[in-house]
């Protein structure tokens, strides 16, 4: 659901998904709150252009999470980019995430060197995931 959630490039809809005082660790930024981390997406977005992910589980204990995850998109000159990372996610008791920890690598690559060629949104479920990619 995240996976999806983050394909839509929708920063209202994204915020919706952490509680109102959220607190993330994005990179070296370090945001605090729905309104700082809905800026931070629109910035995102704004600079990741054509922007599609794929996340996996890593592994879960409690309210704990761990997911790993590749993203490609390209920048305003048409450089193309395969972004790396693992996220630690802490939930509220309803279920909403309080704390996100991201950590991520761009690694540019070539257009023709793209994996992830599905429409703009939700990754078709016939699509590889990152294991089936070896990432």
């Amino acid at each position: 659901m995240a996976e999806d959630l983050w394909n839509t490039r929708d920063p209202e809809r994204v915020v919706r998904a952490y509680t109102e005082d959220t607190v993330w660790r994005n990179r070296t930024e370090f945001l605090s709150g729905r309104s700082e981390v809905k800026d931070f997406l629109v910035r995102k977005w704004k600079k990741e252009v054509d922007y599609r992910l794929i996340k996996e589980l890593w592994g879960f204990r409690n309210n704990r999470m761990a997911v790993r995850f590749a993203y490609e998109w390209h920048d305003d000159s048409g450089n193309w980019y395969r972004s790396y990372g693992n996220e630690l996610w802490e939930f509220a008791e309803d279920g909403l995430m309080k704390r996100r920890i991201a950590s991520i690598n761009d690694l540019p690559i070539k257009e023709s060197e793209r994996k992830y060629r599905w429409p703009l949104g939700r990754r078709p479920d016939e699509h590889p995931g990152l294991s089936d990619f070896g990432l």
